[in-house]
């Protein structure tokens, strides 16, 4: 464990409007404390709605040192659970995904239904309580057909933020969507490298050139306020929003989290190739050329709901220099692949531009582990999105080292 006097001297030391210095990209107790006062406190983006489109359906992930599942009920509701065994701690679902009328450890078949209780465990004895023995629930919510998960005892608030997301996805028609494809990558590299590379388009000429034959990296045109300072991005905004597309930019106090709706390049509708459409448009979207929905909410998940589909992104940390990124595809759920879409048009682009950034993001590690390495200053015009992401991730560590301890739910 870190010493937090220590840490709060180094979170004091970074100057604003620079990288970080090389330990917060390559420290394995920073990185630990980062989990305890980030990790398992925020609400962090676990699954799409669409993973789960049947009772039973179950998705599992690694969250630092803890092991969750989140599955549907025979009710229809979606609940999260550590993915421990109440009997000798075995993890009950270790497959990424899958379905399951119950949940049943692979030890000693201790049997649990979808919502949590304990159903069945063999030779107990005539005193055991069963109902003492349920599965440890874990806080969740939806919004924009997207799952949510907080290990905090008292999570933050997750109102304002579901409020804005889903009135600006409601067009989006994200009850109706079902998982095309998604994928997994393991990137060599800190969590914050993944987030710093998402947040800027200044390497996007020279590290992805699928990526920008439909993605307009201009920069002024995403806004700070409800005004765009690019006429191109103020007159789709304003077009969208005369057709019923919330649009505009808004942000979270704390700067969070962010909805936006930027254009495509030209004429383009969506991220392919030839920038057309790679699946039927969305019964709920006004028309084709609604350019992406662009929502980010840190520190693990951004997201592109376009008017044919929808991408989201998963960042979850595995140690000081790997993370995991999954990205998954929805499309409608009456789409057919081969007849209404093609999978390889569909997923090219970002299939390309995710191994892209994940070879620039390993370089990225390499370099900053170097002793040699020193903080280097952002392009306020270019990197603004990075440097407010750093201050996010400052302000965030800061308050939780000098503020009150708040101890993961166990």
């Amino acid at each position: 464990m870190i010493d937090q006097g220590h840490l709060l001297s180094l979170l004091q030391a970074q100057i604003s409007g620079r990288s970080l210095s090389r330990p917060f990209y390559t420290d394995a107790d920073i990185y630990q404390a980062e989990l305890d006062v980030i990790w398992y406190r925020e609400w962090m983006f676990a699954a799409s709605v669409a993973e789960l489109p049947k009772a039973g359906a179950y998705v599992s992930l690694q969250l630092g040192a803890y092991p969750i599942v989140v599955v549907k009920g025979s009710d229809g509701m979606i609940r999260a659970f550590h993915n421990v065994c109440r009997h000798r701690g075995q993890r009950l679902c270790a497959k990424p995904s899958g379905t399951a009328a119950k949940l049943v450890c692979p030890y000693h078949q201790w049997t649990y239904d979808t919502n949590g209780k304990l159903l069945w465990a063999r030779d107990m004895g005539a005193d055991f309580d069963a109902s003492k023995y349920g599965l440890k629930p874990v806080h969740c919510a939806e919004t924009a057909g997207m799952i949510f998960i907080c290990l905090a005892d008292n999570p933050p608030d997750f109102g304002l933020m579901k409020q804005a997301a889903d009135r600006y996805t409601a067009r989006h028609d994200l009850a109706d969507m079902k998982v095309a494809h998604q994928s997994r990558i393991v990137e060599k590299g800190n969590w914050k490298l993944v987030l710093e590379n998402n947040r800027e388009c200044y390497h996007c000429a020279g590290a992805h050139p699928a990526l920008c034959r439909t993605f307009n990296d201009d920069p002024d045109l995403v806004g700070s306020d409800d005004s765009l300072s690019s006429p191109v991005g103020a007159a789709h905004v304003n077009r969208c929003e005369e057709a019923g597309l919330p649009s505009r930019y808004v942000i979270a106090p704390n700067e969070q989290w962010r909805l936006v709706r930027i254009p495509f390049v030209g004429d383009a509708v969506s991220y392919t190739m030839d920038g057309k459409a790679a699946a039927p448009l969305i019964p709920g979207m006004p028309f084709a050329n609604a350019g992406s929905l662009l929502f980010f909410h840190y520190p693990n998940t951004w997201n592109h709901f376009l008017s044919d589909h929808v991408l989201n992104f998963r960042v979850m940390p595995i140690s000081a220099s790997e993370t995991e990124v999954t990205t998954t595809w929805l499309v409608h759920k009456d789409a057919v692949e081969g007849r209404d879409y093609d999978l390889t048009r569909l997923t090219e682009v970002w299939l390309a531009t995710n191994d892209e950034d994940r070879r620039v993001v390993e370089e990225n590690q390499i370099g900053i582990s170097s002793p040699a390495y020193e903080p280097g200053p952002y392009s306020m015009k270019q990197e603004s999105g990075v440097a407010q992401f750093i201050d996010w991730y400052l302000q965030s560590m800061t308050r939780s080292v000098t503020g009150p301890r708040q101890v993961a739910a166990e």
